[in-house]
């Protein structure tokens, strides 16, 4: 049975080699010639002799038997031959013989995340001005407001620093005169011609005296006491209130402006997630642009919130220990009707 396969094996092996043989020959190119024009006088080509072909072994003649060591050195050989033997002609050409361009690269992620974008631009400039002028309009408007409420909030700054300090001299001017005076009516006399809260309850003082007088023997001084208090409360409260105006401004800042600035900040993000989504990508490079401009309407929120805290908060210390001084100063006036009324009552006695 061995034999009979090493045999057939044999046979198989002889055919292909036999048909890779028989292949026609490469027929030479033609095309120089044809397409030189041929002289008149050339002669004919002598006609090529046929090829002779090779001969081959005979399929059909039986094979001599062999003994089992001739065949198993002979096959050996013949599979080497077959190994050598050129592929048949109708076998299929790879991408590399055929001159065919090489596997492409590996797909590029970076380029696949990052795709055109059809209508959000990308500013370049993130510096302050920049960012605004790329922010939308309904951002702008609030880095506009908020830019006022802080020019609002040093512009006050200014002038209640100058109008507290003008009102504390005066008001210690007073208080020095009401202090160095004997009488009520030399204190009027020495504060003629000033305007200050101070001022104005020693002569409210006095003339409540004046208009009291006849009734003082009858009466008694308690009902003039007490209207006089009255007055000196009311001065003080009036001028207090009066040195509060426009710090009012600086609450509604401070209380308001970082929910304004959180307002322009979620306009912003809000235009930033819809640029997202128009430009299919969360590139870092369009999503940074809108979310750096709602971040500075926060920022100009704090800006102006933070400051017109702190200054408001001062301003209401200095206010109080302004009124302080003012209470001071009525306390004394007070104090000064009353001895007046007691030297009269004891001059008349």
């Amino acid at each position: 049975m061995a034999l009979l396969l090493r045999s057939i094996l044999l046979i198989l092996l002889t055919a292909a080699a036999a048909q890779a043989q028989e292949q026609p020959p490469a027929v030479p190119d033609l095309a120089p010639q044809m397409q030189a024009p041929a002289p008149e006088t050339a002669a004919p080509a002598p006609a090529l002799p046929p090829a002779a072909p090779e001969a081959g072994p005979a399929l059909d003649a039986p094979a001599a038997p062999a003994s089992p060591e001739a065949q198993g050195a002979q096959a050996p050989a013949d599979a080497a031959d077959a190994q050598e033997a050129p592929a048949p002609a109708n076998e299929p050409e790879t991408p590399a013989a055929a001159g065919a361009d090489p596997a492409p690269a590996a797909f590029d992620t970076e380029a696949a995340e990052a795709p055109a974008e059809p209508g959000l631009p990308i500013p370049h400039d993130l510096t302050p001005w920049g960012m605004f002028e790329a922010a939308h309009w309904v951002v702008q408007a609030v880095m506009i407001l908020l830019a006022a409420a802080s020019f609002v909030t040093w512009t006050v700054l200014l002038f209640k620093l100058v109008e507290i300090a003008i009102a504390r001299r005066r008001l210690a001017r007073t208080a020095a005169t009401v202090e160095t005076s004997a009488t009520l009516d030399e204190v009027v006399r020495r504060l003629s011609g000033r305007k200050d809260p101070a001022a104005f309850m020693a002569r409210a003082s006095f003339e409540e005296l004046q208009r009291s007088d006849a009734a003082l023997d009858l009466a008694g001084t308690a009902g003039l006491k007490e209207r006089v208090r009255s007055i000196l409360e009311r001065v003080e409260a009036q001028a207090g209130e009066r040195l509060r105006r426009g710090i009012g401004l600086l609450a509604t800042i401070g209380s308001v402006g970082p929910f304004v600035g959180l307002f322009g900040t979620v306009w912003g993000i809000m235009n930033a997630f819809i640029g997202i989504s128009q430009s299919q990508t969360t590139n870092l490079a369009v999503v940074a642009p809108g979310i750096a401009e709602a971040l500075l309407a926060t920022g100009l929120g704090l800006v102006a919130a933070i400051p017109a805290v702190v200054i408001y908060n001062h301003f209401v210390r200095s206010i109080a220990s302004w009124r302080l001084s003012l209470a001071d100063a009525g306390a004394a006036i007070e104090r000064m009707l009353s001895r007046d009324l007691d030297y009269r009552s004891a001059g008349r006695s």
